[in-house]
This record gives structure tokens, C-alpha cells and sequence, in this order.
């Protein structure tokens, strides 16, 4: 597969994990594209920490609302019965255990269940956002990110070098190259990207993949 094409297998991938009426958090950049691949017959209430419930896709050119943004910038939508409320009462959802799942992304993760997602020492970032009230509060925490850094630097460690957004929260790392859970063992490497190989995605990760007696592909 090609590069979209993998990409386009990954969030769609990411979109299997709910059931019906989830609250779910998607994060900035490949996961909110998980919103436009949900199977058909499930529908989620997504959750935006910039204080939103019922987000809904991205409005029509021309039908822009510059007061209805998600947690990224972006122009959404609100879906009929959705509602919009102030920061502290959307981090009191967040904080309070009553999101499902977020997806975010990552610049690292490791086989402890480890994440680094916020800064890269020496560079200016503007900012953790709500990573890390996500990742401790949402009951499921599963990443959604390239396998590869764009200098094809490993993403998926041993341990994180960079600093950490949270330790050992998350539950599920779906990359462009397959699906890994974190278990008390390690990284288990339950489904592969189509045409690849499990040799092929072990030497891209440098966290040793615990195989399955058939991993799906």
C-alpha cells in the first residue's frame, strides 16, 4: 500500500474500537479523521475540551461559524442535541471519568504503555493542551500516529526519551503498520497493516513485539 492508502486503513482501523453512543475524544491532526470513518450503524458523541459535546463533521465552504471550533482550530459543527459549556465544566467531564475514549496522537510511546506527546526539548511548543487531563481521565486511552518519524526515527520504544505526558496510560497504539496493546508482557502485535509483514514491522520498532499464534492482517 501506498502511503495514503495505509493512513486511510489506520484511521478507519481507529474507528472499530467504539460502540454505540461512546463519548469520545478525538485529538489534534490523524485522529479527528477517525470522526468521518465510523462504521455504519454506530454513532458517538464526540467531546471537544475547547468545551463541546456533539461535535459534528467539518461545515460545508461558505457555512463556516468562526464561534464553533474544535480543540485544534478547526471549523466543526454542532449536531441537533449537542450543547457547548465553559472550560472548567468540560475538564469536569474529562477529570470526571466520563469519556470513553480519546484518541490522540504521539511523538513517542513505549512498550510500558508510556506517552510522549507535548514537547521536544530545545523547541518551542505552544503548549500540552489537554493531553494530560485526557489521558488519565478517559477510561481508554488509544493512539493514533505514523509508525515512523519523518527522518524515519523510531516512534514505538523501549522506553520514551522525550518527556513524558503521562506514564503507562495507554491501552492501544494503531500506526500506519499495524495495532499493538499494551500488556503487563509488553506490546502485542494483534493485527497488521495489509502487505506488510510482521518481520517488517519489528524492524521498525524498536520495542520487541510479542507475536500472537495469528496475528489478523
Amino acid at each position: 500500500m501506498d502511503k495514503e492508502t495505509r493512513m486511510e486503513w489506520l484511521v478507519k482501523r481507529v474507528a472499530q474500537e467504539f460502540k454505540m453512543g461512546d463519548v469520545v475524544n478525538l485529538g489534534i491532526g490523524i485522529p479527528t479523521k477517525v470522526a468521518n470513518a465510523l462504521p455504519e450503524g454506530i454513532k458517538i458523541i464526540l467531546q471537544s475540551e475547547n468545551g463541546y459535546l456533539g461535535v459534528g463533521p467539518a461545515p460545508e465552504v461558505g457555512k463556516e461559524d468562526s464561534d464553533t471550533v474544535n480543540a485544534g482550530g478547526q471549523y466543526a459543527t454542532i449536531l441537533p442535541g449537542g450543547c457547548s459549556f465553559d472550560s472548567a465544566t468540560s475538564f469536569a467531564i474529562i477529570r470526571g471519568g466520563h469519556v470513553d475514549a480519546t484518541v490522540l496522537g504521539a511523538l513517542q510511546v513505549d512498550e510500558e504503555g508510556n506517552l510522549a506527546s507535548w514537547m521536544i526539548p530545545g523547541k518551542i511548543v505552544p503548549g500540552m493542551g489537554g493531553a494530560m487531563d485526557l489521558v488519565v481521565g478517559a477510561r481508554r486511552v488509544i493512539i493514533a500516529m505514523e509508525h515512523c518519524a519523518k527522518n524515519d526515527g523510531l516512534k514505538v520504544l523501549k522506553k520514551c526519551t522525550l518527556p513524558l505526558t503521562a506514564a503507562k496510560q495507554v491501552n492501544l497504539i494503531v500506526t500506519d503498520m499495524g495495532v499493538m496493546e499494551v500488556t503487563p508482557n509488553g506490546l502485542m502485535l494483534k493485527e497488521i497493516a495489509p502487505g506488510l509483514t510482521f518481520e517488517e514491522v519489528q524492524a521498525c520498532t524498536e520495542a520487541i513485539l510479542i507475536e500472537p499464534d495469528k496475528v489478523a492482517v
